[in-house]
């Protein structure tokens, strides 16, 4: 068996009130030391800078041309364009008074003016804030007055929820620049509390392309991310130079080892939010080798067309994006003919078959691949050769449905805001390392810490436990909130709040979070995030939410149900009714409870582990609901809040018929 991890401390007992923790570890690939960044790499703005000198023709930054209403093909600006126009907004900034290590805000959804102000910005050593409405209704007026923002951009089409909070946020908000135009009404609302407007263009003609750059430090703060957590206010990630330097590096250098890099031939399609850390480091590893970024239109429903039109070779998703392809895949599977569906399985089993034996991806069937997989690649574009699963953990079946189908190398990672995205990587055509999120980047050291709470110890023969980060790719505190840093990062390492397992080949499984969990009223602890993984397995499932609490000696859950399966349901035990009505319907709430308790039983789930009751809503969770965050995180204190009326009802009748 080979092993991917070094150790390179050993484990520590407890002591005091501190637990035991198991040994360190690095990734192969950083045996001798942590990688380190070149002297001639001071910030990101080198990373392009570079990119230019040699990529100057190259396309950059492309989007769809929008003609009467309808999409044509993508329309790009070259490597040396964006350039031009980088240094004329950086020039801008400065001019207004913006100087090196002032914050400036980024707000609007994914295009190329994001990226060029966030380039203007770390050309002028001027530290960029992402701003973002999806975390609540007064979380872009905190975040601009926590950062003391004294300018932003803004996308037309947020135009209005900045306006909303213009009145309190005048105290350091000075100016505001519209990716587009803007009103001569909006720019008189904004005149009357002091804050000066521009237009993407009117920005332009203020600066000067041939203007000076500041020196600028590895150790200088780039961005502060505010991250979304579940609760709370929104703390500020202060993320450094280096620290994004050092995690494009990361991925380059195992891509090097391990498969192939990304080259300027590759274009990469931009979907998920550049306002988290996750999108920010693809595209600034995408610039840095002189690769092409394409833009979607910001809207789901046209989301597959655009992926069609620009047939990008680079492709990264949430777990809840590649959940939908493979239900959508399946569907057409099984609505298929018997033939084909046989051909298949066969084609499927025998190429995952080869993959068990150690042949890569591309060459276990190539055959198969032209045969029966070659739908499912055409229907992203027909040209992917890289996929990258992040933000949450991948359920293990569509993980090997997508290394198997997707003509793909295929990988899943585990990051965080305050690890820069990527702390852990499964590595290129391993499948030893499905179901796992792989192993330390080579800037990070990774070590478990026992939770005696929880019966997780990091020492016994299966090591389990908190995981631990420490690196150079690592945040470097909670802006304004040293008390938040203090408890997270504890003698060096943070302390990320993620149960994770070590593997015997040196991966890690994530198992648990360390504070979803709970007792119930018979002593029973409940790891909850285990059993919403678990039971999100059924067919019938779309997204899941287990609740309990140490007065109920059992478990209830709300279930958004899959549409398609509870219908066909409906038409086999002839049930008449909408979807909605459906989800009401006594008979359709008991068979999908069964399914859900039966799915249970066979992953070896205990008896007080299942669910008595639960609701079925027709209605997915949404930010929009404030349900669940940006990453698809579910928001349990409101989750509680929202449903409270029903859960209380629900454990009432639960108690009732069994009274």
């Amino acid at each position: 068996m080979e092993v991917y991890t070094v150790k390179v401390e050993e484990a520590t007992p407890a002591n005091g009130d501190k637990p035991s923790a198991g040994p360190v570890y690095r990734n192969i690939y950083a045996k001798d030391g942590l990688l380190q960044l070149p002297n001639e790499i001071d910030s990101p703005w080198d990373l392009f800078s570079e990119a230019v000198k040699k990529y100057p023709e190259n396309p950059m930054l492309g989007r769809r041309q929008v003609t009467d209403g309808k999409a044509g093909g993508y329309v790009w600006q070259t490597y040396q364009q964006v350039y031009d126009m980088t240094m004329n907004i950086g020039s801008a900034l400065r001019r207004r008074g913006i100087n090196p290590g002032d914050r400036c805000g980024i707000f609007g959804p994914n295009c190329p003016e994001w990226v060029m102000a966030m380039e203007a910005c770390t050309s002028q050593g001027i530290c960029y804030v992402p701003l973002y409405d999806t975390l609540g209704v007064n979380a872009v007026e905190f975040i601009i007055n926590h950062a003391e923002m004294s300018i932003a951009f803004v996308h037309e089409s947020k135009i209005t929820s900045l306006w909303k909070c213009l009145s309190k946020c005048s105290t350091h908000l000075k100016t505001i620049v519209s990716f587009g135009g803007m009103t001569k009404e909006q720019k008189k609302e904004a005149e009357n509390y002091g804050i000066s407007c521009f237009s993407w263009q009117e920005l332009i003609s203020l600066g000067n392309a041939d203007s000076g750059l500041p020196m600028k430090s590895k150790d200088d703060i780039c961005t502060i991310m505010y991250t979304s957590g579940t609760t709370g206010d929104p703390k500020g990630v202060i993320l450094t130079n280096k620290a994004l330097v050092a995690e494009v590096l990361t991925y380059e250098h195992l891509f090097r080892e391990t498969d192939k890099v990304v080259t300027e031939e590759d274009s990469y399609f931009s979907f998920l939010p550049l306002a988290h850390i996750f999108d920010q480091i693809m595209e600034n590893y995408c610039i840095y080798k002189g690769a092409s970024i394409g833009f979607w239109q910001g809207d789901i429903r046209y989301l597959m067309e655009d992926i069609q039109e620009m047939k990008p070779t680079v492709f990264c998703g949430v777990p809840r994006v590649y959940d939908r392809i493979y239900t959508g895949i399946q569907q057409k599977i099984a609505s298929g003919g018997l033939f084909a569906r046989k051909l298949f399985e066969y084609a499927y089993d025998y190429k995952l078959g080869n993959m068990k034996k150690g042949l890569k991806q591309h060459e276990a069937s190539p055959f198969f691949d032209n045969l029966v997989f070659n739908k499912i690649k055409q229907s992203l574009g027909g040209r992917t050769r890289i996929m990258i699963s992040g933000a949450a953990p991948l359920p293990r079946h569509v993980e090997e449905f997508m290394r198997v189908t997707s003509g793909s190398m295929f990988v899943q990672g585990y990051g965080l805001t305050e690890s820069t995205a990527g702390c852990l990587t499964s590595i290129a055509n391993k499948l030893s390392m499905m179901g796992t999120v792989g192993v330390p980047v080579t800037t990070i050291e990774a070590r478990l810490e026992s939770v005696p709470e929880m019966g997780y110890d990091a020492l016994s023969a299966v090591p389990r436990g908190e995981i631990c980060l420490r690196g150079t790719t690592l945040f470097s505190g909670y802006h304004k909130r040293p008390d938040l840093s203090n408890e997270v990062i504890i003698d060096g390492w943070f302390h990320t709040g993620d149960i994770g397992e070590w593997q015997p080949d040196g991966t890690m499984k994530i198992i648990d979070r360390k504070k979803n969990i709970f007792k119930l009223s018979q002593g029973e602890y409940v790891a909850v995030e285990v059993l919403e993984s678990t039971y999100a397995q059924c067919p019938l499932v779309t997204t899941i939410w287990v609740y309990g609490n140490s007065f109920e000696s059992f478990l209830v859950g709300v279930v958004v149900p899959e549409r398609k399966a509870l219908e066909d349901w409906a038409l086999f035990n002839n049930v008449s009714g909408s979807f909605e009505e459906l989800c009401n319907y006594p008979k359709a709430k008991n068979y999908v409870l069964e399914e859900i308790n039966n799915t249970g039983r066979k992953f070896g789930l205990k008896g007080f582990e299942m669910l008595k009751a639960i609701i079925l809503d027709p209605t997915p969770f949404s930010i929009e609901r404030d349900l669940i965050t940006p990453t698809f995180k579910l928001k349990r204190p409101q989750l509680l809040k929202y449903y409270k009326e029903r859960i209380d009802a629900m454990y009432d009748e639960v108690k009732g018929a069994t009274f």
